[in-house]
């Protein structure tokens, strides 16, 4: 058991939960609580750490999950110094990153899923914790961000995404502009959510591959990129409010993607 913060594994699991390099450099990542580590596919666990009191009182298949990966027994006091929640449950692992690659993506009419999503300099983790959650309930095909977009790999965003982590495909792409016209090679329509859009996100036909740009909580999307839309949505604002927030706006528009393809 380990009983000291000075440990080596400690101090790296401290560095991991708070710094993007240690986890760009590592190629890892952080995961807390036991939602996170019930959703966590075993072949990307890398190590992972518990107190006592949480292995005696946890559910068999926890435990059976648990002694099939590499783990550590912390105590109690440590397991508070390493964890990033007010009321630690008692479990957390580093866990392998994984992440769709740009040459790996393509979608074409056939497709089930056949909508994506990209996000510019989204700086909130709980906003971009609640569009990966979000994409994956209404079948989003992939999340494609800009470098300038907070780390997906954040414990607060890791947390709010409440296990779609795993299963939504991602990444982060370091030219939009480019990655945007790859896209258009594809015979994507390419749609801006945008205060200024010449047309309501409802008269949009997502019933062919699209993809739907969002943009920065407080400046939107850049110039450089809504021009690059084939066109630009807006979404009817009533009363005094002049924008919503990110994540709302994107849940609207993706959940108008699946309202007209469940249409016969």
């Amino acid at each position: 058991m380990i009983n000291s913060t000075a440990n080596h594994q400690i101090k790296n699991i401290i560095l991991l939960q708070t710094k993007a390099k240690a986890r760009n450099k590592q190629d890892c990542f952080i995961i807390e609580g036991i939602r996170m580590f019930t959703e966590v596919p075993v072949d990307r666990l890398i190590k992972t750490y518990v107190t006592e009191a949480f292995f005696e009182n946890t559910s068999e298949n926890v435990r059976e999950k648990i002694n099939a990966s590499l783990h550590e027994f912390v105590s109690e006091e440590v397991f508070k110094r390493i964890s990033d929640t007010v009321t630690p449950q008692g479990i957390l692992a580093i866990v392998k990153k994984q992440e769709l690659k740009m040459d790996e993506f393509y979608i074409n009419k056939e497709s089930k899923n056949k909508i994506v999503m990209i996000l510019e300099d989204i700086q909130d983790p709980g906003n971009l914790g609640t569009m990966i959650r979000t994409a994956e309930a209404a079948g989003i095909a992939a999340v494609i961000m800009s470098k300038g977009t907070v780390d997906i790999y954040n414990p607060k965003v890791v947390r709010s995404t409440m296990g779609t982590i795993f299963r939504v495909p991602f990444t982060y792409v370091d030219d939009l502009e480019m990655t945007i016209d790859e896209l258009k090679a594809q015979n994507i329509m390419v749609y801006a959510a945008h205060l200024e859009g010449e047309k309501y996100y409802y008269e949009a036909d997502f019933k062919q591959p699209s993809a739907i740009l969002i943009g920065n909580e407080g400046n939107g999307l850049s110039k450089r990129i809504s021009d690059k839309a084939d066109e630009m949505l807006k979404i009817p604002m009533y009363g005094k409010v002049e924008s919503l927030n990110a994540a709302c706006a994107a849940t609207i528009l993706m959940y108008e993607t699946v309202r007209q393809n469940r249409q016969t």
